[in-house]
């Protein structure tokens, strides 16, 4: 956090291995440090943290430390999001501030899989409907914001059940099939996310959408907003 941050910092949520077993490709790995950091609902100020709340939005920071587990690049748990009043998931939004991230999008079936790489300044959209998990791929520590509704909550059970993502991500980048998954659809590559209209663009930050309601409406009322969500996963390319 230090450099990335400059606002009051809580004492982090830490992942540790035991709690990542179930999704990991090898179960039995060992690993004696915290997977990843996750430092919840922050806010610089009392102003910034009140117009927060007032959008009933929530901003936060992930730092996850570059390493490998058995040969697969560290990763997150994988969550899928719950349903918004109107029936339409909650959608959700990252930007990568230090490092590469790669986020793994797929739906609940698996027929439809999707990576998308971020460097620093990328925005990546997660639609609704789609899990996602994000694979730190480097050397280096990745460190990412995100802005969620602070009324969604993260259902990790689909990922434990089928112990992890669709596919685990590998030293040297390769991409191998979770069994689990026996009938998912070859992975996509699509670029990051840029919506000049909400003001969502690579020299953006986040957390600068603070004051901005247009800007972060689509966290909580995401069919208000369902054709930003078309470009995101649309046309994209095989993975290579």
């Amino acid at each position: 956090m230090n450099g990335y941050w400059d606002g009051p910092k809580p004492e982090p949520q830490a992942r540790t291995i035991d709690e990542m077993r179930e999704v990991l490709a090898d179960p039995g790995c060992t690993f004696d440090q915290p997977l990843y950091f996750m430092y919840r609902d922050l806010a610089k100020n009392e102003s910034d943290r009140a117009w927060l709340r007032q959008q009933h939005i929530r901003y936060d920071i992930t730092v996850i430390p570059a390493a490998t587990l058995c040969g697969e690049h560290v990763k997150t748990m994988g969550h899928y999001h719950t349903l918004n009043p109107a029936g339409v998931f909650y959608p959700e939004i990252y930007e990568v501030i230090s490092g590469t991230g790669h986020y793994l999008l797929q739906t609940r079936s698996a027929d439809d899989v999707v990576m998308i790489r971020g460097i620093a300044g990328d925005k990546i959209l997660i639609p609704p409907g789609y899990g996602h998990v994000t694979i730190n791929p480097g050397k280096v520590d990745l460190v990412m914001a995100n802005l969620v509704s602070a009324e969604f909550s993260s259902n990790y059970g689909p990922f434990a059940e089928k112990r992890g993502a669709a596919y685990y991500e590998t030293e040297g980048g390769a991409l191998v099939k979770n069994p689990h998954y026996p009938d998912a659809s070859p992975v996509r590559y699509c670029d990051p996310t840029e919506v000049p209209e909400l003001g969502i663009e690579k020299g953006t930050g986040l957390y600068d959408l603070i004051g901005r309601p247009r800007s972060v409406a689509f966290l909580n009322h995401p069919e208000q907003f369902m054709e930003i969500f078309a470009g995101v996963t649309g046309g994209c390319l095989p993975m290579l």
